[in-house]
């Protein structure tokens, strides 16, 4: 079934909730997990489910993730195998992509010219693991026109996405994108099913809608506000239940684990999922490796420079990178990226500090999110007065203290 599909991922965000992490670099380019970027969670999805013919459609700030995928994403193109980066070309309009429906419209000759007979479409910021061979077989056992990975949340935090409604053969009888009051499930009222954004399609279909969805003049040109709610009555649309996936080596935990990169908060929280002595999300799964580009890097070094004066390095329930120094400070429940280095007595914990950060002594930190190459002076304290840190910093309602890449103190 590989080589009657092609997978056209949705990667052109522009993340403003995600700002300042996104001041750079689009969406799915923001580094993720101490050595990956948030795009190779479904890219290597695709891979491992032996899917390889895929177009990755750019847009915004799209710099940091053309190099990422040309450097770390070579397939062998002698066989047909190959991830294509797209960016927006204006083939059928002088516009930007007005919307996901839209960007596939721009994009139909790639499907054209590869003549499959499904397409997945998929977004390229979500964190999860899918066995694709499986979503497929849903699909193509119900003969269904489009086919909708979907999985049930909260009803109080379903009202971010497409609230789905099926009947008892998973047929979808109604959808509503980002409702005010979601609907919730029949047999469950404190869930509601919500869409995960990844779909595939009957070629012809998709063409079809998108087709007919480019001279609405009306419409948004979104598949969750515009054509998946003009479909469901015209055609077989159904629903596959994320939470029966499994791909080989998945644990317990993860099975139906999926968070929406959407803002800093779910950003953190998908990163603390992974510091725990028993992940949530598991890292280490030989059979499901989530793969990547990293320059080369020295090992990970952690200092005891001198007993007396007690300067231990030494990191506890935490992801350490390659090329980084722990000389004498501290880390905790926290996450180093590629040549961070923590100078003695400094104290790290529960934060998550980006490529080449350098703490120096006797700083502490806490709850702290720093991207890229940012220097932080001796004996800085961030996290422990908001007020304070709110004047020069971004900082969540949950409390995350945000430092933007290159960030110069004085």
């Amino acid at each position: 079934m590989a080589v009657k599909t092609i997978a056209m991922l949705l990667a052109g965000g522009e993340g403003r909730r995600l700002y300042p992490l996104t001041m750079d670099r689009t969406k799915p380019a923001v580094p993720w997990g101490g050595r990956y970027r948030i795009i190779d969670i479904v890219l290597s999805n695709f891979v491992n489910s032996g899917f390889t013919r895929i177009n990755v459609l750019t847009q915004f700030k799209a710099d940091s993730l053309i190099k990422h995928i040309s450097r770390g994403w070579q397939l062998e193109s002698k066989f047909g195998r190959y991830i294509d980066i797209i960016p927006a070309q204006m083939r059928v309009s002088k516009e930007w992509y007005k919307g996901s429906a839209d960007a596939i419209y721009q994009n139909l000759n790639l499907i054209y010219d590869e003549e499959p007979e499904h397409v997945f479409v998929f977004g390229a910021d979500h964190i999860y693991k899918m066995d694709i061979a499986q979503f497929l077989r849903s699909h193509t056992r119900k003969r269904a026109d489009l086919t909708i990975s979907a999985i049930p949340v909260p009803v109080e935090e379903a009202s971010r996405f497409g609230v789905i409604e099926v009947d008892r053969d998973m047929r979808v009888i109604g959808f509503q994108e980002k409702p005010e009051n979601p609907k919730p499930m029949p047999d469950n009222p404190n869930y509601a099913l919500v869409s995960m954004g990844n779909y595939v399609f009957k070629t012809r279909v998709l063409i079809d809608v998108v087709k007919k969805d480019a001279k609405n003049t009306k419409s948004e040109h979104d598949f969750g506000k515009n054509v998946i709610p003009s479909m469901y009555r015209d055609y077989k649309v159904y629903v596959y239940d994320f939470r029966k996936n499994r791909p080989p080596g998945i644990t317990k935990k993860e099975i139906g684990y999926w968070v929406d990169i959407g803002t800093i908060d779910s950003y953190w929280k998908s990163s603390m999922d992974l510091v725990s002595v028993s992940p949530v999300f598991n890292l280490y799964n030989k059979k499901w490796p989530i793969y990547s580009y990293n320059p080369d890097a020295p090992p990970a070094k952690f200092v005891f420079a001198n007993e007396k004066e007690k300067r231990v390095g030494i990191a506890t329930d935490s992801i350490v990178s390659e090329g980084c120094i722990v000389s004498g400070g501290r880390v905790n429940k926290s996450i180093l990226f590629p040549g961070v280095r923590i100078n003695s007595f400094a104290n790290v914990d529960n934060s998550i500090l980006f490529n080449d950060v350098n703490v120096g002594r006797y700083c502490r930190l806490k709850n702290v999110l720093c991207d890229k190459g940012v220097v932080i002076p001796e004996r800085t304290k961030i996290g422990f007065d908001l007020e304070e840190d709110r004047k020069r910093f971004k900082v969540t309602e949950n409390g995350i203290v945000v430092i933007p890449k290159g960030y110069k103190f004085e």
